[in-house]
């Protein structure tokens, strides 16, 4: 039995940055992961293979340059899957070799197999050939991911009835599609998809998409997709999908059916741990196969560390990444700071949508007075160079502290662009700070500035009525 200060199960962000932390901080440590999934869900089958078709759905289609070229303006007139296969196909290859590259250099064992826990301490590891060995954990991280939830009602057949896996290997682009979910993925597939002229329908059995997310930016988002032909349907649930010989009809249990070429089931994700029999370490895991874990990661096995999309939301690469390091800083008594709550979201739909903080409706409940400054794509010089005229820059400023409560983007660049108020944030800098700095022209940074200037004026009107609080004058 080969023994190790650390195994990590599953290749993903968060395993490889467990499995290296402990590398580098000097202990042996060992990753196992299914050979053809090295990089886990995250490289093979989701995060990268995904924004690798929006960027080349976005390039193909010309749908980014329309507002200068018109709407007639096209890259290619008849996209096909093998037009964009072959870049999702040299990115994935490029971003497994990087992983590969990265954990080698670390001195971290690579083992390929399906890992089964045999004790606690204890993990088998079956290879593709038949063969098996056993490995000894010191520490052990369970960074398996999760795979998409699949009802037992739905005959998935991986070509006109897809899961959020299989939805990259269908054989052409269909003229209509029926998306059941409003979740992240479904509505990110739900946009590419419309980008390329498929004519969709989003299914949803919530009275709205994406709750989490500021009103105003999902009401932009929804007039962006209906412009581009998407239909919604909510408080909605799915009776049945039926197959045809001509296409699928799905049955919605108000009545009505809803004709398609393709279907895509993106209703959740299911975690991977049933694979893992992680009941013979004494683990226990949810009916959707979630671990419950403590502010270290820790799962109630003192040992034995839980990260990544298997311990739930937010369930993103980057945060993935963070928790996989902090499990093994703390697995190895290395001091590490709290895990903040300025964590980025990043929604890589058609237009983009990007937060950090809080939202408008999270601060009127807890009644927190705020200002918005708001600015807008169209008036910054970028924005019309971008042909960019529908983004947004929303920041939420505390009304008297005048610290940043949340930024909120929707448009071109907005995954980037957040991160200027994360980092304000982070600093503890108020809105005095964006008002005050000096952005590059022509950026869309500098809709920070414009937002900053939009808050503080509202501020000041409030002040010149009431004549209360002390504002520091505008510059001229």
């Amino acid at each position: 039995m080969d023994s190790f200060d650390l195994v990590v199960i599953g290749s993903g962000p968060a395993g490889q940055k467990a499995a290296i932390a402990a590398a580098k901080l000097g202990h042996r440590a060992a990753v196992v992961d299914r050979g053809h999934m090295m990089g886990g869900v995250c490289i093979n089958t989701g995060t990268i293979p995904s924004k690798t078709l929006r960027e080349a759905v976005l390039y193909l289609t010309g749908l980014s340059q329309r507002e200068l070229y018109g709407e007639a303006y096209r890259v290619k007139e008849d996209i096909t899957i093998g037009d964009v296969a072959s870049r999702i196909a040299h990115v994935v290859n490029r971003e497994v070799d990087v992983v590969r590259n990265q954990l080698t250099r670390n001195h971290v064992v690579v083992l390929p197999g399906t890992a089964t826990f045999v004790d606690p301490h204890t993990i088998r590891v079956a290879a593709a050939d038949g063969t098996s060995r056993l490995l000894r954990g010191e520490k052990i991280v369970i960074a398996a991911g999760t795979k998409p939830a699949r009802p037992d009602s739905v005959d998935f057949d991986g070509e006109t009835i897809v899961d959020s896996d299989q939805i990259l290997s269908i054989d052409k682009v269909p003229a209509s599609m029926v998306v059941v979910g409003a979740g992240v993925i479904g509505i990110e597939y739900a946009s590419m998809f419309a980008a390329l002229g498929t004519k969709v329908t989003v299914v949803e059995s919530r009275a709205t998409m994406l709750p989490f997310c500021d009103d105003e930016i999902i009401e932009a988002l929804k007039y962006h997709l209906r412009s581009l032909a998407v239909t919604f349907r909510f408080s909605e649930t799915v009776l049945e999908v039926q197959k045809h010989p001509a296409g699928t009809l799905t049955v919605l249990q108000s009545g009505k059916k809803i004709p398609a070429d393709t279907v895509l089931y993106s209703a959740g994700r299911q975690g991977v741990t049933d694979e893992l029999n992680v009941q013979a370490a004494g683990v226990p895991a949810s009916n959707r196969g979630k671990v419950e874990v403590n502010e270290n990661f820790q799962t109630e096995v003192e040992h034995i560390y839980a990260v990544g999309d298997v311990i739930g939301f937010p369930a993103l690469a980057a945060t993935a990444m963070e928790q996989g390091r902090r499990a093994a800083y703390h697995a190895f008594d290395e001091p590490v700071g709290k895990l903040g709550d300025l964590q980025p979201i990043g929604i890589y739909s058609i237009p983009e949508i990007s937060f950090v903080g809080r939202t408008e409706g999270q601060l009127t409940a807890e009644r927190v007075p705020f200002e918005v400054g708001v600015a807008r794509y169209r008036e910054l010089a970028r924005g019309a160079i971008l042909g960019d005229s529908y983004g947004m820059l929303k920041i939420l400023v505390h009304a008297e502290s005048r610290e940043l409560l949340g930024v909120h983007v929707f448009g071109t660049n907005a995954t980037e662009l957040v991160h200027i108020g994360q980092t304000v944030m982070g600093c503890g800098g108020t809105v005095d700070y964006l008002v005050d700095a000096v952005f590059n022209y022509p950026t869309l940074a500098e809709s920070y500035k414009v937002a900053a200037l939009d808050a503080v004026n509202k501020m000041r009107a409030i002040a010149k009525v009431t004549q209360t609080g002390v504002y520091r004058p505008l510059p001229e």
